[in-house]
Formats: structure tokens, sequence, C-alpha cells
């Protein structure tokens, strides 16, 4: 028997406490190496392989990035071709650090807009009612407790014909050891707020940061499919991956650009993309 999906809990402050966290990180994301802004200049593109065949030829579609962050990946796929890209995100600090970015690579808003707002508004705030591609890149969808609210303002931004693009980290991460990712130690169904309080970031251990507390949400591969289905939505593929952008496991090692098990060690998915398409 499935487990059913149960409302998650929600503290009271979860959105403000998150965005306290986001918006102190900014600074240490432009100014890192994680990000290599420099190197973006010049590359101006950090999609991945598996995302790019994927997603396909972008060439003069429209594209909405969702919890765009500091905008990189928005911009790539302008970068690769796509007429216009509107990016959003509920940090303030964020979008001001993707429009200069923007403006550094030459693109001016009607090429490449960012908005300020939360997701689940987001069909108030950006500036146009659909979009031929909605894209939510890696680590996005933690940050949410209701993963249908989201399903629902993802798909209603798909223009009839379009399609949504997710790829995202794979939840059955989240139950295992953090040393070797081979015993489970918590539990993959539950769906209550996981309270962190940690100082730096994923781009940099050591920095010295004061908003440390956030709040997260595991959503189970089952509960995503099922959200985005109930809207009408029609999947195309579910594909699940063996790599990972950042060491979630201790023992994980560098190769081609991605962290991976070492050799003869027993493989999970780390990662799983989807496309789900709307009838034109």
């Amino acid at each position: 028997m499935s487990a059913e999906p149960t409302a998650p809990s929600v503290p009271s402050r979860w959105r403000e406490d998150n965005r306290a966290m986001w918006d102190e990180r900014v600074p240490v994301h432009v100014a890192g190496e994680f990000y290599d802004l420099d190197g973006f200049r010049a590359r101006r593109d950090d999609v991945r392989d598996f995302e790019a065949a994927e997603v396909g030829d972008v060439t003069g579609r429209t594209l909405l990035h969702l919890q765009c962050h500091i905008g990189t990946d928005t911009l790539s796929w302008a970068h690769r071709g796509a007429a216009r890209v509107v990016g959003l995100d509920f940090s303030a600090p964020a979008v001001e650090a993707a429009r200069s970015l923007a403006a550094d690579l030459g693109y001016g808003p009607e090429r490449a807009a960012f908005v300020t707002g939360d997701v689940y508004d987001a069909r108030q705030t950006v500036p146009e009612e659909s979009y031929d591609i909605v894209y939510t890149g890696l680590g996005a969808l933690c940050w949410l407790p209701d993963i249908r609210r989201w399903a629902q303002t993802a798909a209603s931004l798909v223009s009839p014909g379009g399609f949504l693009y997710l790829a995202e980290f794979h939840p059955i991460t989240d139950a295992l050891d953090d040393a070797t990712g081979t015993r489970f130690v918590r539990d993959y169904f539950a769906r209550d707020a996981q309270v962190w309080d940690e100082a730096g970031t994923y781009a940099d251990l050591s920095a010295a940061t004061v908003h440390n507390r956030s709040v997260q949400w595991t959503h189970t591969l089952g509960d995503v499919v099922s959200a985005l289905a109930a809207t009408g939505l029609r999947l195309e593929f579910l594909h699940e991956h063996d790599v990972s952008l950042f060491p979630r496991f201790e023992n994980l090692e560098v190769h081609d650009g991605y962290h991976r098990f070492p050799p003869g060690h027993p493989r999970i998915p780390l990662v799983y993309s989807l496309k789900a398409s709307k009838e034109s």
C-alpha cells in the first residue's frame, strides 16, 4: 500500500526565515567560486548536458524560470536561443544580481526580464500570461510546503502546445545517511517541515552568516508526478540520473563535472528530471 499524501506542517514564519537566509547568501554566491560569475560572463552557459538534451532546441521560444536565484540558468537558456526569458525569485537581492548579470551580457529586459515575487503568486507577478517552456531547476521544490499548489501554478503558466520541464534532486537522497548513501536513516514518506539552523552555504561552507534558520520539505517522486498529472499536463518522461551537482554524500567523487559514487559502489538516483506537456 502506498503512503497517502498528508498536509505538511508549516511553521508560521517559514517564508520570512527562508527569504532572510537567501537574501544574506546572495552576495556570497555572487562573489564566490561556486557560481564563478566571471567565468559565466565568458561561457554564458551553465545548463547541464542532460537538461539541454531533454529540453531540446529553445530557439525562438519563450521560457519562464521559476525560483531562478541569481539567473545563471535563466540566462543560459537565452544564450541557447530562447527569444525571451523571464526569471522569478522571492529574493529581491537575487533578482537585482540577475538583472545586473543580464546587463553585463548585453540583454535588455525585453530579452531577459527578472521579477521579484513568490512562486505561488507567479500568475499575478510575471509579465506574460503563459510561456512555451516553464522551467524549474535543481534545488527549488524543497522550499515549498504545498507541491499541489506549485503544480497548479506552474501548469497554468504553460502555453497550449508548450511544456513544463523540471530537474530536481531525488527525494530518496533525503532518507539516506550522509556518509555513504547506503543506509536509510530518515522516513522517505515524512512530509513535515525540516527546520535547519546552519551557518554557511552550499557555495561556501565557511561563509560567516547570521540568518541561518531555514525550513524545507521533502516531496516524494509520487507526490510530484501526481500533482502535475492532476493539472491535466501529459507526462512525456520521467528520468533518473546517477549524478549530482554537489557532494550530497561524503564518498561522492567528481568525474566529468558531476559528483558520482566511486566505481563499484551501489548506485542510486541522485537527480530526476521530467517533462509534462499541455495540449494545443
